[in-house]
């Protein structure tokens, strides 16, 4: 039986605008089983305003003055069974017997184009066993052939993109690996949060929001990590959804420029 995990996590942004602008972030956790949010804290003098998306995911609206902005966010929380949980034996479910709800994370979306890069797909994991090592097989072969390079990508790069120019960032492998998923018929949605540095060594870059994505195996969704391609401790779930375009981090309808940028996810002192 894990013990929980007390969490504190946070982010930080300077923006800059030249006129007024509106925009939405996607910055707080989810609320659900396993996570007990026990406080959480805005400061910006900026107006604001949270609704929850289709997705189920919690965003802030936000009115920003021109000129200089600043907005901080911080959650205490607590997570119930923080550690990744490992099912070896998850079968996958054939495309026929796949519920309803989940039919739209096998279909082609913005970022991950399963009918572009299909043939890749069946011609190196169409022969193995289906199931949980498949999924493994496809994330290992994602982080191999990828190398992680700040500023490799931009909004607009594709799973395709990636693929084809070996590098990229997060959201990157986290696409190429559901693209592959979706194209043998396994649902496959992309999630986005914060990963405290428990139980490995910092990276070298500052930390940043982390791209991970869900497997449908066995009748319910299962976390899978393509960047990292290791177990971590006390992942945070911000968004979910078919690709970045659903969970972007800020949406912004106007110019709107970053000038500072921190994010934090720490047990707490």
């Amino acid at each position: 039986m894990e013990d929980p995990l007390a969490l504190t996590v946070g982010c930080t942004f300077g923006l800059h605008s030249i006129q007024p602008v509106s925009a939405i972030m996607q910055v707080a956790p989810r609320l659900e089983a396993g996570v007990s949010i026990h406080a959480e804290r805005w400061d910006t003098s900026a107006g604001h305003h949270g609704y929850v998306d289709g997705y189920g995911n919690r965003c802030e609206r936000f009115a920003l003055a021109a000129g200089d902005s600043q907005i901080t966010y911080e959650a205490d929380l607590v997570l119930s069974a923080p550690a990744d949980l490992i099912e070896l034996d998850a079968p996958e479910i054939p495309v026929a017997s796949l519920p309803d709800e989940v039919m739209n994370f096998v279909m082609p979306s913005r970022f991950c184009l399963p009918d572009e890069l299909g043939h890749e797909a069946w011609q190196r994991f169409g022969d193995l066993e289906p199931g949980w090592g498949r999924v493994q097989t496809i994330v290992d072969y994602v982080h191999q052939h990828l190398e992680w390079v700040s500023g490799a990508s931009n909004p607009w790069t594709t799973a395709a993109d990636a693929y084809r120019a070996g590098q990229g960032v997060c959201r990157d492998f986290a696409h190429l690996a559901i693209t592959f998923c979706r194209a043998l018929n396994i649902p496959a949605r992309y999630v986005f949060g914060y990963i405290p540095n428990i139980g490995v060594a910092p990276p070298p870059e500052p930390m940043d929001f982390a791209a991970w994505f869900e497997a449908y195996l066995d009748g319910r969704w299962h976390t899978f990590d393509a960047r990292n391609n290791v177990p971590r401790t006390g992942r945070v779930v911000v968004g979910r959804g078919r690709d970045a375009v659903d969970v972007a981090l800020i949406t912004s309808f106007g110019p709107l420029t970053l000038t500072d940028f921190e994010v934090r996810a720490t047990p707490p002192a």
